[in-house]
């Protein structure tokens, strides 16, 4: 498949700007980074990955294996990786997915992202017996998503609508649960860790073991709110992460 089965440029950026590729979360979409590309329309040229199975995706079966979405994300970006890497952003699943799609880059060509963003997740080595949610009911499905924040409400109540979003939100479910963390040589770009003081996914501990995944500098910053912090603090993070693109990196 070609960058334009993959890849949604909602806005162009400027001739020479840094550039940015977002993953969604579990069940998320490639218009979810439609805000953070608008508000850094001016300083970056952000790029959102659209996996199988959603919006002008639908009619894909959505992958359920995390190491093959990375590697078919990985083969999308390879051709304009160099002569200068983008950044790299993912939010919960998509955290798990930008390491490992930076990984396989690093392996084929040498050159990490010039920053990886990982936001909402616990580092890939951090492991927990939390309860399964890939079998569990439609019904169970909905109570967590709306305990989780990030989906409207109106969204949750509509059936067609929940039709829709819960095969691809399974397969992704699926593919979280049945990820392990496979060693490897680090990474050696910044990385910036951001997490919401009140998101039960992540606990301070396991925000800081991404210092584990790259030789790199690596910040953590934390912000009021849960999972879906982003939402509530576009702004504080839209500046964030203008500031690192410009200047190479964490600090």
């Amino acid at each position: 498949m070609s960058a334009d089965d993959w890849l949604r440029r909602y806005h162009p950026g400027p001739a020479g700007a840094p550039r940015m590729v977002c993953f969604p979360h579990a069940g998320g979409t490639a218009s979810y980074w439609h805000p953070l590309s608008a508000a850094l329309r001016d300083r970056a040229a952000v790029t959102a990955v659209q996996y199988p199975g959603r919006q002008d995706r639908w009619n894909e079966k959505p992958l359920e294996d995390l190491h093959e979405l990375a590697d078919r994300i990985a083969e999308v970006l390879l051709p304009s990786w160099l002569p200068e890497p983008p950044a790299l952003f993912g939010h919960s699943m998509g955290a798990m997915l930008a390491h490992e799609t930076a990984r396989r880059l690093v392996a084929a060509t040498g050159r990490g992202p010039r920053l990886l963003v990982v936001s909402g997740r616990r580092a890939p080595h951090c492991l927990r017996a939390d309860p399964e949610l890939r079998d569990a009911s439609d019904a169970e499905l909905l109570s967590h998503l709306a305990a989780l924040g990030g989906t409207a409400t109106a969204a949750l109540e509509d059936p067609e609508l929940v039709e829709l979003f819960l095969p691809p939100l399974r397969a992704d479910y699926r593919a979280v649960e049945t990820y392990r963390y496979r060693p490897g040589p680090p990474l050696e770009c910044p990385v910036t860790v951001l997490t919401g003081e009140s998101d039960e996914q992540v606990t301070p501990d396991e925000a800081v073991a991404w210092a584990v995944h790259t030789t790199g500098p690596v910040e953590v910053r934390t912000y009021p709110g849960g999972h879906f912090f982003l939402a509530e603090h576009q702004q504080a993070v839209t500046t964030l992460i203008a500031d690192r693109l410009a200047t190479g990196g964490a600090v």
